[in-house]
């Protein structure tokens, strides 16, 4: 290969990744806190007694409870769930990381979705929880080179989920993907820690060139529905994405931007646009 023809990957920033970062969730209570929630429902909900007993009260781990509900999900006739359910269980159960990563995400829905009533909610009927947690398995074997089981889970979990995440992707903790349907991500996108990400939202390339070519979002960022952010670009930390716009470029910390293309339109009010789950614009109080 000619000096020309060698791939250049240039990072959009010179500042480290912040990946799973911040302090460790108490994976012991919110377990306890799991099975207390799931008696209650299962005596005022009898109806729901088979998939209450066989996600959590027959588990004695969350890694257990997670691959049990994955694979309830993601099996099919080429990988049936006496097959699906030991792999997910495996790695969960080898890679503990794998676990307390997911516990941020399930902290992290039940703290900023206003219609989450409890941390059981996202285990059993978020697909953007379950997505995220097939995503941390499908990761942990492309990093052990099992390339193309990573793969057959992101394909798999593309058909159950309506979300796109390649394994080789790096996600942080604490993330929230609000409803899910049609979040798609490059392969090279980095996400930091505490990101907020609504419905309809691409992390995507702006053509066919190959090394690092899609967005880098640090932390703190909210990301509206149906927004578009695609190139090598930076969305700087605490940064508010306006749902339906269209980034082509970097975007400072703590500025919000808006449009086709998308333009800065003010500072962000909040610290923490992604906790605070604000949509609003933060331009003078326009919507």
């Amino acid at each position: 290969m000619s000096e020309s023809q060698q791939t250049v990957t240039v990072p959009a920033s010179i500042n480290p990744e912040q990946l799973c970062a911040g302090k460790s969730e108490d994976l012991r209570k919110i377990w306890e806190t799991l099975r207390a929630e799931a008696a209650r429902v299962l005596h005022e909900e009898p109806t729901l007694r088979h998939l209450i007993d066989d996600v959590i009260l027959s588990r004695q781990t969350p890694a257990a409870a997670l691959g049990a509900r994955l694979a309830r999900r993601l099996a099919r006739e080429d990988m049936p769930r006496n097959t699906m359910e030991p792999l997910l269980t495996g790695i969960f159960e080898q890679h503990p990381i794998t676990v307390h990563r997911a516990s941020h995400d399930l902290v992290a829905m039940f703290e900023r979705d206003p219609a989450c009533f409890s941390l059981l909610e996202p285990l059993l009927f978020f697909k953007g929880f379950l997505a995220l947690s097939t995503y941390r398995v499908s990761h942990q074997l492309w990093l052990d080179g099992r390339r193309w089981l990573a793969l057959y889970l992101q394909s798999v979990a593309s058909e159950a989920f309506a979300v796109d995440i390649p394994p080789a992707a790096r996600i942080g903790c604490g993330i929230l993907l609000d409803h899910a349907t049609s979040f798609v991500v490059g392969e090279t996108a980095i996400i930091e820690d505490n990101v907020s990400i609504l419905h309809e939202v691409t992390l995507g390339g702006t053509g066919k060139a190959c090394g690092d070519r899609h967005p880098i979002i640090r932390s703190g960022v909210l990301i509206g529905a149906g927004a578009k952010i695609l190139g090598r670009v930076e969305i700087g930390t605490g940064a508010k994405i306006g749902a339906g716009s269209v980034v082509l470029n970097d975007v400072p910390p703590h500025t919000t931007v808006a449009g086709v293309p998308a333009v800065i339109v003010g500072q962000t009010n909040e610290a923490n646009p992604a906790s605070e789950m604000n949509q609003r614009l933060d331009c003078s109080g326009h919507i």
